[in-house]
């Protein structure tokens, strides 16, 4: 039986049980339940016995609400997967895997939000000042006018943000922050859930705008209990491939702006920079274009974005053969080779696949089954795709190739970048400099891919 006043949590899920046991029966994970006490989060509202509900004032969708202001802070990718600036009184919740590069991106936000003339306050409880300096000296940013503090007790950041008045407030992290009115230790599930609820109450409350730095576990997810994700306006997720040297902001959830934004950055050894062309960074540099290889055209949020997808099929040496895929669903691979298989008459069936998009991008539309066909056919005849062309389209199951949003962009990011020809569905929009060649089927492409006709 459990002690009065004490229930018991995952520290994995956030889960709460009657009494303690070595597996949490809502994750399966061990080891990861912890007693912890019943008490109230700082701030709760106790029922007054004599208060009176006053009821609610409903208003109608047709009254005009004005577009939020936007605190722009003068990094170029970070506001645009914001929405075009950081609205304040927000709350944002940014989170990525150990050493990817959050601190230094946060670090980079403040210092050129401060030199805009924002008043701009960084709050640490895992590093020192002078790490701080350390790392604002090498990333050129040591005159920035940013106010700097290490704490990690809740009721001292409170205090001091109540008091003074800032326009942007980084919390790095979430995870340090303690507060004495519970039990748990830094970390915990009911730590995080409250420190958090402080905060964001706080910037609600015609606060700063709020950014929160988050852990994430081994499967990449955002650690702690998923309420803290509901609590906050946006979810920022910085993401980075090890042996790639570029970064890749996301937002997984925002209240006031896109959630298909990227930002790329690229990682050196004075921190970050800016990628404006991001498919120069994940394009090949060979002049020659290899069997098995095709540049898709893909459209990232609001920008075009080339990348380069490569297949290699080959005998397979056991009795089944492998499907190997990195950045592209495995699923989609197996959709695809079904149809050159069912509908093309191309088997793959005693052969490994391998399908590789270069350069770590990971891609999620499927505009890019016909670039992923056009390189598995590449490679099974043997056959190179001209330099200057690039791919774009949908496959369905029947085997037709069908239209995809957004084609002239496409074909103008690929003519700026030199591309002369494209292959892909038929288009009603002008293809400028870029001479299209229509396929309907997805037999005409391994036509006019094995006979080289374009």
């Amino acid at each position: 039986m459990a002690r009065d006043g004490a229930i018991y949590v995952c520290q994995s899920c956030g889960a709460v049980h009657g009494k303690w046991s070595g597996q949490c029966g809502a994750c399966g994970q061990w080891n990861t339940i912890v007693e912890e006490s019943r008490s109230a989060p700082p701030g709760a509202l106790k029922p007054a016995a004599t208060a009176r509900s006053r009821g609610l004032a409903f208003e109608s969708l047709q009254s005009e609400t004005p577009e939020p202001p936007r605190i722009v802070t003068g990094v170029t990718e970070f506001d645009r997967v914001c929405g075009g600036g950081v609205v304040p009184g927000s709350a944002i919740l940014l989170s990525g895997d150990p050493g990817v590069g959050k601190s230094t991106l946060l670090l980079d936000v403040a210092g050129r939000a401060a030199l805009a003339g924002k008043r701009v306050a960084y709050i640490s409880g895992e590093e020192a000042i002078e790490q701080i300096r350390s790392r604002a000296k090498r990333m050129g940013l040591s005159s920035a006018p940013v106010e700097l503090a290490s704490a990690t007790a809740l009721r001292e950041i409170l205090g001091t943000l109540k008091r003074e008045t800032f326009d942007i407030v980084i919390i790095d992290s979430i995870q340090t922050l303690w507060s004495d009115a519970h039990e748990a230790g830094p970390g915990s599930v009911t730590q995080v859930r409250a420190c958090a609820g402080e905060l964001v109450r706080l910037a609600k409350a015609g606060g700063p705008a709020l950014v929160l730095v988050g852990h994430v576990t081994k499967d990449g997810q955002v650690a702690g209990p998923r309420v803290v994700e509901h609590m906050v306006d946006a979810v920022l997720s910085f993401e980075g491939e090890r042996g790639y040297p570029f970064r890749i902001l996301r937002a997984g959830k925002n209240r006031f702006g896109a959630t298909d934004e990227i930002g790329v950055f690229e990682m050196g050894d004075a921190g970050l920079s800016e990628v404006s062309n991001p498919s120069a960074l994940f394009l090949g540099e060979s002049k020659e274009r290899a069997p098995g290889s095709a540049v898709f055209a893909g459209i990232e949020g609001s920008r075009p974005v080339l990348v380069e997808v490569q297949a290699l099929v080959a005998p397979s040496a056991y009795g089944t053969p492998r499907r190997a895929v990195i950045g592209w669903d495995t699923g989609r691979l197996a959709m695809v080779l079904a149809v050159l298989e069912a509908r093309c008459g191309v088997g793959f069936g005693n052969q490994d696949v391998y399908l590789n998009v270069a350069g770590g991008l990971r891609i999620n539309e499927p505009a890019a089954d016909l670039a992923a066909a056009a390189a598995l056919i590449s490679s099974v005849t043997d056959t190179p795709l001209p330099q200057g062309c690039i791919v774009f389209g949908e496959i369905s199951l029947s085997g037709e190739v069908r239209a995809v949003g957004r084609a002239e962009a496409r074909l103008r990011e690929a003519q700026k970048l030199g591309f002369d020809r494209a292959l892909s569905p038929p288009l009603t929009v002008k293809g400028g400099g870029v001479s299209v060649t229509p396929v309907s089927r997805l037999t005409e492409a391994v036509e006019r891919i094995s006979q080289n006709r374009y």
